[in-house]
Formats: C-alpha cells, structure tokens, sequence
C-alpha cells in the first residue's frame, strides 16, 4: 500500500480567520471546553488544527474547531491539506472516532496518571476521570447476592456529562443510590 503525503503546508494563521466547517458534527460538553482551556493554559498549543483551502482561499476547519474558537484572538499553528470536499467530510466523521478506538493498558495508564501533576481543576477532574475508568469497570459489576427481582432501576437520559453530573449530585443529596454510567 502506498500512503500518500496530504499536508500541503504548516501554516500560523489568525484563528479568526479559519471558517468552522459547516458538517462538523462535534459537540463540547462545558467539561471538555474547560478542560481544552487548562491544557492550553499549562502547555500551550502542542498539535495543529487540521483544515483544507477553499478555492478562494480560506481555510475550512476539519479538526480543531474547539481550540480555533477558545482562542480566536491567537495565530494558531495549521496543517494545510490537499484534499478535497468529499475528502475532508470522511475526515471530519472518522478523525476522532478513529483515535476513540484505541483501547487503555490501565497498568500503563495508572503508572502515568501517577506522575501527571496540575494545579488547573478542570485538568483534574479529566485526570481523575480517566483514573476512575478501572474502579468503575468494578463498580458496574451486577450487586452480589441479591435477587435482580428485587432491583427497581431506571435509566435517565442527560443532554452531557455536566447535565449528568449534576442529576447525580441532585439524587445523591436525596439519599438516592446512584451510579455513573455511559451507554
């Protein structure tokens, strides 16, 4: 197989000026954007957003549309691609999903967590979430000798993991039994 080289260009560009593509399909959640602004505040940027050339020569955002609008007033760093529009749109559904799939050596995970400092809480709430994916695993494990009969369970839709959180926090204060899960 030969894989072909698509980046045309490294370019700093004003964020203002990249146009957000009109399929992105993404949400972001106020936990995510918090989280994107403490990383970015800690580190700076360390990757590129990732857009094509428009024929009049914009550029149209694939990936990066978070970063580009939390800091709109910044040159941001972006790879330019030579792809066209049927191109960038299997881009924009498969760029994340794609590196969702890879899977956790929590060994690794718990070694590296460990070593990973912050002062930024929004950094730590996802550390401590990624951290808290094994006891959860334990958690969600059916309730030892009690009849399933027994059990009265409802399962309540939230509109994102904030939505959830704060539904969690409401039925815990009313004495509720609770646990987190993501279907």
């Amino acid at each position: 197989m030969q894989i072909r080289d698509r980046i045309k260009a490294l370019r700093r560009i004003p964020a203002a000026s990249l146009r957000p593509n009109p399929r992105n399909w993404r949400t972001h959640p106020r936990s995510q954007q918090d989280a994107i602004r403490g990383i970015l505040a800690e580190i700076g940027y360390a990757g590129a957003l990732v857009a094509r050339e428009l024929d009049d020569g914009s550029l149209e955002l694939i990936d990066g549309h978070l970063r580009a609008e939390l800091t709109s007033d910044a040159e941001v760093p972006v790879l330019v691609l030579d792809v066209d529009e049927d191109e960038a749109a299997k881009l924009l559904a498969l760029y994340d999903p794609l590196g969702a799939m890879a899977e956790a050596n929590e060994a690794m995970l718990d070694e590296l967590l460990s070593s990973v400092t912050t002062e930024n809480e929004a950094l730590r709430k996802a550390l401590d979430r990624l951290g808290s994916r094994t006891s959860q695993e334990e958690d969600d494990l059916p309730p030892s000798p009690i009849d399933v009969a027994e059990l009265y369970q409802i399962v309540v839709e939230c509109a994102d993991e904030d939505d959830q959180r704060s539904l969690y926090e409401q039925l815990t204060a009313e004495g509720r039994k609770c646990r987190l899960m993501n279907l």
